[in-house]
């Protein structure tokens, strides 16, 4: 159960990673404007703002790459991200797209469910 809840919580790191990547970099991008199904001159005038949600996702990845550094002493530390991102995708599924709650707050949810269960 431990390693499944590790695997779980890597891959949600990996999704935050992508998703810096999409809002760093790819913004403007057709990759990143069909990610998030925005216009050209959207994505031109909001490329500073998605930026700096890319970071904020960046920083999520980076939290639980660090509680899985720690190993078993840095439970706490990976739960605590693993429910940022829960809420972070539970308001964005509310607030924005109902498809931040598949690829966000699902996977962490599970992960976060395995992590509190594993001994």
């Amino acid at each position: 159960m431990v390693l499944a809840s590790q695997i779980a919580t890597a891959f949600v790191a990996l999704i935050h990673l992508y998703i810096l990547v999409l809002e760093m970099f790819l913004w403007t991008t057709p990759r990143g404007r069909k990610a998030f199904g925005l216009t050209p001159e959207f994505a031109e005038a909001t490329k500073v703002l998605a930026a700096n949600q890319g970071l904020y996702n960046g920083f999520l990845c980076a939290g639980l790459v660090w509680g899985l550094s720690l190993g078993a002493s840095g439970r706490m530390v990976t739960v605590f991200f693993l429910g940022c991102v829960t809420v972070a995708g539970l308001y964005g599924a509310f607030t924005a797209n109902r498809k931040i709650l598949y690829v966000q707050a699902v996977p962490a949810i599970v992960a976060l469910l395995l992590v509190l269960t594993a001994r």
